[in-house]
């Protein structure tokens, strides 16, 4: 079995901080980590890899991404979804959940087919073990970046026909429309993670659906009902109600540095989670533009807006970086603040065993960080290192 020694690691794990630190895979596996320096030698059946004291973290999870090198995953063309898995590679992420637009159903069994059609040629870059849909089931009053022309009632026989060709692991939809709270339950039945999102939902709307199991917030305080000291809408519930996991675009632009500060020091951290959000404009440069479900969307100063109205869009952002800017917001310990990039994620979709953790018997997925450029230098998945 193909063995690979990663010495010289500072490893950063939910609540472990150990410099100088030994990592031993075996196959898939993590075999052990541990503060003593390797005696093995490279051999056949054994690679060294020295990281000369970088950060070694849990591969990221990115429960929310449209896109990134032009490309979305809504695009008919097959070949977008190994562009966006390669570009996720390239960020640190070992797992995402390409997430899709509000569009017609045809589109969206486009995407699910194209998911398939990279898991069965065996996932080269990221893995993708299911797919995020964002809509169609929101309120048109809150479509943000979203066309409003494809926004349509909850339908649990629309997520089961796209479910058929490829799973569908999380949905983003707003609770108040006509069956939202059963919609919720309904969720469940069909092994989806249920979520608040692009939402007018006061809070008595939106407890029905909370109810029956919905613990979700999509990308928090954006296209959400605000706080108000006579209705504290949906931003309110995601302080008020604990165990509500929030998505945080932690890019100081989605949320201000002061309101990143907030989320990440008043919150419980065991329920936030950093996503990115990236569109197809991610890796790319300042003046792209391009259409998402039919809007006009303009790139500039590293702001992705449609270029009608103004609204924010989405991000470009990196995980390694939403990291470094809960770090610098909020000076916590990156063992704690580390937690919300992949083992919260993890355990919200069942895989909390499994992925999360940089920990003996864990699956060898880690991200090798460069903590001056905050940008990955190594990237293993399932024991193999494919950057």
């Amino acid at each position: 079995m193909q063995k690979t020694i990663i010495i010289n690691a500072h490893v950063i794990s939910p609540g472990v901080d150990i410099e100088n630190a030994t990592i031993v895979l075996e196959g898939k596996k993590i075999k052990s980590v541990s503060a003593k320096k390797a005696l093995a030698k490279p051999d056949k059946s054994t690679t060294i890899v020295d990281v000369k004291g970088q950060y070694v973290m849990p591969g990221f999870i990115d429960v929310h991404t449209h896109g990134a090198l032009t490309y979305d995953f809504c695009d008919a063309d097959e070949k977008a979804i190994f562009e966006i898995a390669k570009a996720k590679l390239q960020e640190g992420v070992t797992t995402f959940l390409p997430t899709t637009l509000t569009v017609s159903h045809e589109e969206l069994l486009v995407a699910a087919n194209n998911a398939k059609n990279y898991a069965d040629k065996g996932s080269p870059y990221a893995k993708v073990p299911g797919i995020h849909l964002e809509g169609p089931f929101i309120n048109s009053k809150c479509c943000g970046a979203q066309n409003p022309a494809f926004v349509r009632k909850p339908a649990i026989a629309e997520v089961k026909a796209i479910a058929k060709v490829y799973p569908v692991k999380l949905i983003s939809y707003a609770p108040e429309t006509e069956g939202g709270a059963k919609f919720a339950k309904d969720c469940f039945k069909c092994g989806v993670v249920p979520s608040c999102g692009h939402t007018g939902a006061k809070l008595k709307e939106f407890m029905p659906a909370y109810k029956n199991g919905l613990r979700h917030l999509t990308h928090f305080c954006n296209q959400m009902t605000p706080l108000h000291h006579r209705e504290i809408g949906m931003v309110g519930a995601g302080f008020l109600i604990e165990d509500l996991n929030t998505e945080v675009i932690a890019d100081k632009i989605h949320l201000c540095p002061d309101m990143l500060k907030l989320v990440f020091t008043r919150r419980n951290l065991a329920h936030v989670q950093i996503i990115t959000d990236s569109l197809r404009c991610s890796h790319c440069k300042d003046g792209y533009a391009f259409e998402m479900g039919g809007l006009k969307v303009k790139l500039e100063n590293g702001e992705a807006r449609l270029v009608e109205g103004g609204n924010l869009a989405g991000s470009t952002l990196w995980m390694g970086m939403g990291l470094k800017n809960a770090h610098d917001v909020t000076g916590l310990p990156l063992k704690d603040l580390v937690r919300t990039t992949s083992w919260n994620q993890a355990i919200e979709l069942g895989w909390g065993d499994e992925l999360g953790k940089v920990e003996k018997g864990y699956t060898a997925d880690l991200v090798v960080i460069n903590p001056r450029s905050w940008k990955p230098s190594a990237v293993f998945v399932d024991g193999e290192q494919r950057i």
